[in-house]
């Protein structure tokens, strides 16, 4: 039997903003990344996943969408969005869009005319409006960036944000807004694109009645009144139902920040959404014991795995391993990423894993634009350091990211010469290079590799395990240790002296041929 495209995919997702400038104005855009579709089927990817490019007043990156239905100027039009497509499939690569519906932007009409009419309007039903008490807002809630969920309008009523003010909760309990999420859809996937990315997929639906929550369960809960409510799965039901009535095995995976993977499977039912992200792959410490546990968690309860180990909100991964242990960083990254090409499911790529790209953690004040900087007052510097313009070519800003001379939205720093594309290309020791070979042997082996694996004895800190031909072996530990015998390398994570794998190493084998 054989499986839609998206159960094994390898999926790249492309910040927008700083993928690809072909205008000029040093923010990226869709033409930019028109542009570069020759180097993602270079490198062996199946699709590509953009970040919202509608139009917005920026106040998060483009996740407070002011029009559901365009492209905002900064990024093109929807001309530049259909050729894209068209480009795309040409070459083989599926296209995923954004989807962000638990908020708005505050400039989107349907929230301008809520501010304009009167509490317990139609207008005012479309988002989470509430009274609060004397001069305290409604509930304790918290928003996920800094400060309290709710803001006050002139008249006495607060409205609900889970993230910027900017950015007013829908209210999912009323009719208008289920049904315009709908055509939303229809509209995109009658343009052509092969699926969504659900932004804040567990966070639609609030607790009836928006009571209080426990000190301790601000945060992503599988059981609390502001995240994971059961409602919210009827949504997506009918997503689904629209989804299948289109050709070409269209996919709709949920962005699921929740402490249960059991929570995390109850979004993937055969009847729901095809995929969740599987956030606790990216959040496992460099421990062989952390690591197979969220293995065998997830393809225990998760149907149709998916794994990722950066995204445009978090720490880049070579960074994260960098701080546990200084300069381990990229072995590791490599060593993480050859592992998890070599695991059933989907493997989500961020642009610049490719690169070995840190995070960029000394940007100036003065160029951080992420609301969380700014919500918390500086303390939490936020997101925008995973978020610098990728380095192609050249030796100075702007790396060719943009045409020469043209200073990008956030600065570049001085180091990325060394880390860009075209420093890489043609260097079988380079982390791009590296990648490549890894993706390229993936597709080779696909037809070959079952949905299960098998794990092997191996030494403490170590993990090893097959999938039909291939073996795979991770090294966390700080000693060489010897790979198995008689098997013979296909690929390694780094250099391999002897016969032994060295300390954070992950190498790719085949057994050797029966008797």
């Amino acid at each position: 039997m054989a499986f839609p495209w998206w159960r094994d995919a390898i999926v790249y997702e492309i910040y927008v903003r700083s993928f690809a400038d072909a205008s000029g104005d040093g923010v990226g855009d869709l033409a930019g990344v028109r542009s570069r579709l020759g180097y993602l089927a270079g490198l062996g990817v199946d699709a590509i996943w953009l970040t919202p490019f509608y139009p917005s007043p920026m106040a998060d990156g483009g996740y407070d969408v002011a029009d559901y239905r365009g492209v905002d100027p900064l990024f093109g039009d929807l001309a530049d969005f259909d050729a894209l497509v068209s480009d795309a499939h040409e070459r083989g690569l599926r296209v995923i869009v954004d989807i962000v519906p638990n908020h708005s932007s505050a400039e989107h009409p349907w929230f301008r005319r809520a501010l304009d009419a009167p509490p317990g309007s139609p207008e005012r039903d479309r988002y989470l409006f509430a009274t609060g008490s004397g001069d305290a807002p409604p509930n304790n809630w918290r928003s996920t960036f800094g400060g309290p969920a709710w803001s006050r309008l002139p008249g006495g009523e607060w409205y609900l944000h889970l993230f910027a003010p900017e950015q007013p909760d829908f209210n999912w309990r009323d009719p208008d807004v289920p049904a315009e999420f709908l055509d939303v859809l229809r509209f995109w996937l009658d343009r052509g694109v092969d699926g969504f990315r659900i932004d804040v997929a567990n966070g639609l639906f609030k607790a009836a009645g928006l009571p209080d929550a426990p000190p301790d369960e601000q945060g992503f809960k599988a059981e609390s009144p502001i995240w994971g409510r059961p409602e919210v799965h009827e949504v997506y039901r009918e997503w689904r139902k629209v989804l299948d009535s289109y050709r070409g095995d269209r996919v709709a995976v949920g962005e699921v920040w929740t402490d249960s993977v059991t929570d995390l499977a109850r979004y993937v039912r055969p009847d729901e959404l095809h995929q969740t992200f599987n956030f606790p792959w990216l959040l496992a410490p460099w421990s062989a014991t952390a690591l197979r546990k969220v293995i065998d968690d997830t393809l225990r309860i998760v149907p149709a795995p998916t794994w990722v180990l950066s995204n445009h909100d978090v720490v880049r991964h070579r960074t994260r391993y960098d701080e546990t242990d200084p300069g381990a960083g990229l072995p590791r990254a490599r060593a993480a990423m050859l592992t998890t090409l070599a695991l059933p499911g989907s493997a989500y790529l961020y642009q610049g894993d490719e690169l070995g790209l840190p995070e960029i953690l000394d940007l100036p004040d003065e160029v951080r634009q992420d609301p969380v900087f700014t919500r918390t007052g500086g303390e939490i510097k936020g997101r925008d350091g995973c978020r610098v313009p990728l380095p192609w070519s050249g030796t100075t800003e702007p790396y060719g990211f943009a045409p020469e001379g043209v200073r990008p939205w956030l600065p570049q720093p001085a180091e990325w010469a060394e880390l860009s594309v075209r420093r890489q290309e043609g260097d079988p020791g380079s982390t791009l290079e590296f990648h490549r070979a890894a993706i390229a042997l993936r597709r080779e082996l696909r037809g070959s590799l079952p949905t299960e694996i098998i794990w092997l004895d191996a030494p403490a800190d170590v993990l090893m395990f097959t999938r039909g031909p291939l073996t795979c072996v991770l090294n966390c530990g700080d000693r060489a240790v010897p790979l198995p015998p008689h098997h013979s390398l296909l690929i390694a994570s780094g250099p391999l002296p002897g016969e032994a794998l060295p300390p954070d190493t992950a190498a790719w084998l085949s057994p050797p041929p029966p008797h």
